[in-house]
């Protein structure tokens, strides 16, 4: 029973933790659609791997938001047709490559400024390296899950076309007979919320609509997004509580002096601990005095990209193969960059 009560207390933990930073993630997807020409944001992202790549992960410098907010970010870009770099880039970087994370990386590790600069490098070049990789894939729609790629079109006047096509309403039965749930007081009738007809309906809002229409559909979206997301958000994170409490953590912990033992065993509690980054600095420094400096980077690096509570909001975007890209790239360069560290540098 007191295990019980300690991964409810961890489950709730991470909920309340990490529901805000989805919250936010979501609303700056919105934004991006309501109140941004996507096609001029488009036409101005750079086609070349390497710059888009570059571009996307310094990108959550403008726009802090953690692990929990850049999924929905990330997914609009796809969406919106943004180059894949652009968009693999911001969703590895953004949870570290931000104001608020430098920061509070600094105050917990002002007396090793160190440990500052190589989770800014080491993060940046991940991503980047990670987003110049997947831009081989010419067409990412195999990777992704079919509800998202349904949802992604070449143009919003192919988005605005497409809406009467499948609209909301079918030639034998009204629509409110029809599964699934529907947005009601809509002028032309209700709208089916699912991601293709949404995306269609949203796709109606330019920066020229009025501004009460604009945030109706802002509204709208944040409520969708938040029922896709929300429900991955919570399975992922009783996931990680349930792992917190059946594994020993003394077990990593007496891992933590080799060079190579101690990477793995912090990039082990990184996935598993799932904290977010914008406290995750303090974390790591409980573990400063007994594990080596490669291991805390490993901890603080691969921990933002890659963590359980994260995995399951990418489910909702990719398949299962590009999770095991994702994963397998980012820890194989974790673990190489860290491991440098740890006998060259330390």
């Amino acid at each position: 029973m007191n295990q019980l009560n300690n991964a409810f207390t961890l489950f709730l933990s991470l909920l309340v933790e990490a529901m805000p930073f989805l919250l936010i993630g979501v609303l700056f997807s919105g934004l991006l659609l309501l109140f941004v020409d996507e096609r001029k944001l488009i036409a101005a992202l750079p086609r070349n791997p390497l710059l888009g790549a570059t571009i996307g992960s310094c990108a959550g410098f403008l726009f802090p938001v953690c692990e929990c907010g850049n999924v929905p970010v990330s997914r609009r870009l796809l969406l919106q047709g943004a180059p894949v770099p652009v968009a693999i880039g911001f969703l590895l970087a953004a949870p570290t490559i931000n104001p608020i994370v430098i920061w509070s990386t600094w105050v917990a590790f002002r007396d090793q400024p160190e440990i500052v600069v190589l989770r800014v490098l080491f993060s940046l070049g991940i991503a980047i390296f990670i987003g110049c990789v997947f831009s081989a894939q010419a067409d990412l729609r195999p990777l992704l899950q079919p509800t998202v790629t349904r949802s992604m079109r070449p143009s919003r006047s192919a988005l605005a076309d497409d809406f009467p096509k499948t609209g909301t309403q079918d030639d034998t039965k009204p629509a409110l007979l029809q599964s699934g749930s529907f947005l009601l007081g809509q002028p032309e009738g209700p709208v089916r919320m699912d991601s293709t007809i949404l995306q269609a309906s949203l796709a109606a809002a330019t920066p020229n609509k009025p501004l009460a229409d604009r945030l109706r559909l802002l509204l709208e979206n944040t409520v969708q997004e938040l029922r896709e997301l929300g429900g991955v958000l919570i399975l992922g994170s009783a996931l990680a509580a349930i792992i917190q409490v059946a594994i020993p953590r003394d077990i990593i912990i007496s891992l933590g002096a080799g060079p190579v033992t101690s990477i793995l065993a912090m990039m082990l509690l990184a996935a598993v601990v799932s904290i977010c980054s914008t406290v995750d600095a303090f974390f790591a420094l409980a573990f400063a005095s007994t594990f080596t400096s490669g291991s805390l980077l490993a901890f603080l690096v691969f921990g933002p990209m890659i963590d359980i509570k994260a995995l399951g909001l990418m489910i909702s975007v990719f398949k299962g193969r590009a999770i095991i890209y994702l994963f397998s790239l980012a820890a194989q360069l974790t673990f190489l960059l860290t491991l440098f560290v740890n006998l060259h540098i330390s």
